[in-house]
């Protein structure tokens, strides 16, 4: 390489005489040949790397994958071609779920968001211990992902994009650092308690002092690697603690633990006063192996939790324009590609069939394991299988933005709002610790003032008694537990504080289209206008509602055909055929939505509108309605009635029986824009306590307001866009079923499945989980107030306490897991 070459690629420099592009390496200036080997050369040196062009080979190649090695990874995920596969974008700010590794406890993830929501930039940070993850929304205009990364390195803790594989990966290594040290402090632990249990029992006789000197020494040999190596682990959440100018469980762990082993050391030296090595060892060793199991099982509930990520597909079949057939990774699938799906194959992503018709295998999504038809233009997502046929499906949504992906997200969205049981729970747990290391140096000056010998040991046990480990496992378990058992039920949780507002709800308010009904319409009647060729209307109409994603619009696409009509005469549904439709097709422009109303475009210049009688139809025309006071669905030209429709839907086969077992404790409501003669003929068997019909979403949005200042707190069920605004307003809302996209993203809960007793199972999940948590944070807090005094008062030795502890926070963790088994 001569002085003209590039110092990172060795490339020859295109102007060597400009010195533009130069930088710093190992002492000396380097010229560059571009900006890219600059930034890539800086990067290695200003992250501590600039040893690799000491003992390199070889000059580096510009797409060299040993440079991206020793490249600083946190700078590498600024790229934005990099970032397009993990960061998602929320409105103008961006989203990210991360894989955190050096968790241990309930306290680094206080001290993970207490630290990331003081950087300027960061929006909202949420980090779900059991699962190791942290969600964390941001502004690009502000701070850069690097950023973020650096900052969680800085106070102890490895950030990097998640990624199921990687994921599983830290936690193998994770588990692995643990049965280490788990093993070395068991092994040395048994060495020194024969040790030194021989001594305490005289078991070897009279032996001089130095013989028990030497056995003195060995002990300390022994327990100095349990000490300084598998002890390291609450040594290191102290550290991070401290230097946020905080405290966690682990300070006091690591007082204990260092104040004993430091006597130890003093006693065996100057050959005077009691060692207790062998209660350091013990207190290690099951410290370490209440965290390993407590590490166990929070895996555990999040393997069932994260489960869905099993089904994000890999590879795809995409069919090419010119019939060829090319197998492809599913995350490079692009919106409009085609792919096949064969017989037993998974669905590579979401889209809608084009071709084909296949029973479909969605049970991962509801829970519902009865295969669902598909056919053309049926919706299909990624993940599901397909059964018995072969299907042509056109890509809707890139891999990344599919219900999967979607889903999974939302799960970790859902613990960014703690419930006030939580937040509770984990500000006592700071101040309690706060407390302990006064309760401790107040317990010393009180048993030295008394003279006593054991003051320090006293103290010691105080310290390792109350720690509040079992605490800050309450809340979290007992939510992780329950979303992985709710989703299994095709249930998904956008807020974890949900659960808790569930508990206190009286009244339930459930629209009526797609909600207690199938959302399967059919025209059942028809009034047509004198001189209104039904055909006519009919093909204007299915143009209209082609451009609709409402459930009415499908009665108007099924083929539904009939007579002429005069005078808005009644004529009968089943008069006509599919085949006397005016097939006609309809250019429609300047379509337009009104939510709760209808909907209207031009055809042909002329402005035609289609929707509940006070939308479409003009005030003039109001009373020619009366004489057919079934009509739901008017067809307008410029406010003058051309047809009216009764279109007829039929309720779920579950709506009975889940709204018997709702009303046994709740008040339910009707709230729907259909006909107020339509709404009571379908209501009058249910055990419905009000039930309104013909209400705009603002009048629906009026009666919940009503409902809640009356002192209700109420749950709304809906599925539609202009279900949208009354769901916001409840206090619990819940998207049902097939659901509109503005309906899931105004709700709380979205049932992935068709199945309204779903509501019930929630409710009662919520119940349980309340209890749960009451239970466990009953028990934690009972327990610390309970050890305290005989702590204190000097009745508990050191290992009791650590027996206690442990014993603590492995009940809270399996109380919480027997969550998933109700």
């Amino acid at each position: 390489m001569t002085k003209h070459d590039c110092y990172h690629c060795g490339l020859p420099i295109a102007s060597p005489d400009n010195g533009k592009f130069t930088t710093v390496i190992l002492g000396q200036q380097r010229d560059m040949c571009c900006p890219g080997c600059l930034a890539v050369a800086e990067a290695i040196v200003n992250n501590g790397l600039e040893d690799y062009y000491q003992f390199r080979t070889e000059p580096a190649q510009k797409s060299d994958d040993s440079i991206l090695e020793t490249l600083d990874k946190l700078k590498v995920y600024d790229d934005p071609s990099l970032q397009e596969e993990f960061v998602f974008e929320e409105g103008q700010d961006k989203q990210i779920q991360l894989t955190l590794e050096g968790i241990t406890c309930a306290a680094c993830g206080w001290l993970i968001e207490k630290q990331l929501s003081k950087v300027e930039g960061i929006k909202q940070v949420a980090v779900n211990v059991q699962e190791r993850r942290a969600l964390v929304t941001w502004s690009p205009f502000q701070i850069k992902l690097s950023q973020i990364l650096s900052t969680l390195k800085r106070i102890g803790y490895v950030g990097s994009p998640f990624h199921p594989d990687e994921h599983e990966a830290s936690y193998k290594r994770e588990q692995k650092t643990f049965l280490k040290k788990l093993g070395l402090a068991g092994i040395m632990t048994m060495q020194v308690m024969m040790l030194m249990t021989g001594l305490y029992f005289d078991w070897f006789g009279a032996i001089e002092l130095e013989t028990r000197q030497y056995f003195y020494w060995v002990a300390l040999t022994l327990t100095t690697p349990v000490v300084l190596y598998s002890g390291s682990t609450f040594y290191v959440g102290a550290a991070k603690a401290l230097s946020a100018k905080t405290v966690n469980m682990d300070v006091p762990v690591t007082l204990a633990i260092f104040g004993t082993y430091i006597a130890g050391i003093r006693s065996t030296v100057l050959e005077q006063g009691e060692v207790y090595f062998e209660s350091i060892c013990m207190f290690i060793f099951l410290l370490l192996l209440s965290r390993f199991l407590e590490h166990r099982s929070r895996h555990r509930a999040a393997q069932i939790s994260a489960n869905m990520m099993q089904y994000v597909p890999v590879s795809a079949t995409k069919l090419n324009p010119d019939g060829s057939l090319t197998e492809c990774l599913a995350k490079q699938l692009k919106i409009d590609d085609v792919v096949l799906v064969k017989p037993g194959e998974t669905v590579p992503i979401d889209g809608v069939v084009t071709d084909g018709n296949a029973a479909v295998d969605e049970s991962m999504l509801t829970g519902e394991f009865n295969p669902v038809r598909k056919s053309s233009s049926s919706p299909v997502y990624g993940g599901t299988v397909c059964q018995d046929g072969t299907l042509t499906i056109t890509v809707t949504q890139t891999l990344k933005n599919a219900l999967v992906n979607q889903i999974v997200r939302l799960q970790a969205s859902a613990m960014a709002s703690k419930p006030k049981a939580a937040q509770i729970a984990d500000n006592f747990s700071r101040y309690f610790v706060t407390a302990v290391l006064l309760i401790s140096a107040l317990t010393y000056g009180f048993w030295t003032y008394q003279g006593s010998d054991e003051a320090f040991w006293i103290t010691i046990s105080v310290l390792v008694a109350t720690c509040p480990c079992a605490l800050g496992l309450a809340t979290p378990s007992a939510l992780t537990c329950a979303m992985a058992k709710l989703n299994r039920q095709g249930i998904l949780l956008k807020r974890a504080d949900a659960l808790e507002q569930i508990t206190d709800i009286d009244t339930i308010a459930l629209d009526k289209t797609g909600t207690l009904t199938k959302g399967k319409f059919t025209i059942s009647n028809a009034w047509y206008a004198d001189g209104v060729d039904s055909k006519s209307a009919l093909s204007i109409a299915r143009a209209l509602e082609s451009r609709s994603e409402h459930p009415i619009a499908k009665a108007f696409s099924d083929g539904i055909a009939f007579s002429d009509g005069v005078a808005l005469s009644e004529i009968s549904a089943s008069s006509g055929s599919a085949d006397a439709i005016d097939n006609t097709v309809h250019k429609v422009t300047n379509f337009t939505v009104t939510p709760g109303g209808g909907i209207s475009g031009e055809i042909n210049d002329t402005l035609f509108s289609m929707g509940s009688a006070a939308f479409s139809v003009h005030e003039s025309q109001l009373k020619l309605i009366e004489a057919f006071p079934s009509a739901n669905v008017f067809l307008t030209v410029k406010g003058r009635i051309m047809a009216a429709y009764e279109v007829k839907d039929s309720l779920r086969e579950d709506t009975q029986e889940t709204l018997d077992i709702l009303a046994a404790s709740h008040t339910l409501a009707v709230l729907s824009g259909d006909t107020q003669q339509n709404v009571n003929a379908l209501t009058a068997p249910l055990p419905i306590s009000t039930a309104k019909g013909g209400l705009t979403p603002e009048q629906k949005y009026e009666a919940v307001q009503a409902m809640q200042q009356s002192g209700a707190k109420v749950m709304m069920m809906g599925d539609g866009i202009n279900d949208a605004p009354v769901l916001a307003s409840a206090d619990v809302a819940i998207a049902v079923g097939n659901a509109t996209d503005v309906a899931k993203t105004a709700a709380d809960v979205i049932l992935l499945g068709d199945q309204l007793l779903s509501v019930p199972e929630l409710i009662r999940t919520a119940h349980q989980v309340k209890q749960k948590i009451r239970q466990n944070i009953g028990w934690s807090v009972g327990y610390n107030v309970l050890i305290l005094p005989f702590a204190v008062s000097g009745l508990l030795s050191p290992w009791m306490a650590v027996v206690g502890m442990s014993l603590s926070s492995i009940i809270v963790v399996t109380n919480s897991t027997r969550l998933l088994s109700k």
